[in-house]
């Protein structure tokens, strides 16, 4: 399982990284969209959707995507602001109900789900716009929260997060990950790194304090995105989203906290 891990994190590196570092912002946007598509599909299968149908809803997600492109809103907010109302609202309700994916429910996670995708995609090319330091310095919040909440909930956790969804998570672990984010972002303000990153920005424009907030919101809807996308798969009884990625699970196991982040933080500036 390692060897099939690293092999595949290998390819994808192999793939993302030319594209984020010497791609064109076109590039990086139609990568994004295969992402989503893909997404798109595993979203499907999670809410009860089987074979062809599962496939037409990741189409309908790349639809979504083309149809704001050739309009001229991929630099837009059109998405944002419904995606950012979703995970404000029903992210934590889904949480603390633990809804059943059917009813009105199923109904609405399948409105919502491309809705979602296509608002990620947006958000992705709104920071790629900005530049290459920023789109990675809105990445690295999530990956440093989830990485810090790892070997701080590995070292010091006691109080589960959320037993009855992702056992293994606690709230050492997510408060380590949120104090990990803060003392990075305070490295880079201290190092006087010229680049705009979203630290900078916040800095910049809503001071120490409040960019320290809105940081803290952020890395609390990393948690959510998380914990909201392991009750999607408890429910489908299934314990990765797919097989797409060999070792890794499937797409939305990696972008699962991604997604309430990227339209939360592009609405921020």
């Amino acid at each position: 399982m390692l060897k099939t891990r690293v092999i595949t994190a290998v390819v994808l590196l192999a793939i993302l990284l030319p594209v984020i570092f010497v791609g064109t912002p076109a590039q990086f946007a139609l990568l994004a969209a295969v992402i989503v598509a893909a997404a798109g599909w595993e979203w499907g299968r999670l809410v009860g959707l089987n074979g062809v149908g599962a496939v037409f809803y990741g189409a309908l997600a790349l639809l979504g995507v083309g149809l704001t492109w050739a309009g001229g809103w991929m630099l837009s907010s059109i998405w944002l602001k419904p995606a950012a109302i979703f995970w404000v609202l029903a992210g934590p309700y889904t949480l603390a109900r633990k809804p059943a994916t059917r009813g009105a429910w199923r109904g609405l996670l399948l409105v919502a789900g491309p809705v979602l995708l296509i608002a990620a995609w947006q958000a992705l090319c709104l920071a790629r716009d900005r530049g290459v330091a920023f789109l990675l310095s809105v990445l690295v919040i999530v990956w440093l929260a989830d990485t810090g909440a790892y070997f701080a909930g590995r070292a010091f956790g006691r109080r589960k997060l959320a037993p009855s969804i992702s056992p293994g998570k606690s709230w050492e672990g997510a408060v380590g990950g949120w104090l990990l984010v803060l003392v990075v972002a305070a490295g880079v303000l201290a190092s006087g790194l010229q680049a705009p990153t979203l630290v900078s920005h916040f800095a910049a424009t809503q001071g120490l304090a409040l960019g320290a907030l809105a940081l803290t919101v952020l890395v609390a809807f990393s948690v959510v995105g998380d914990l909201f996308e392991s009750q999607l798969k408890r429910q489908a009884g299934v314990k990765d989203s797919s097989a797409l990625l060999p070792g890794h699970g499937g797409v939305l196991d990696r972008i699962d906290a991604l997604l309430p982040v990227l339209p939360l933080a592009l609405l921020f500036v």
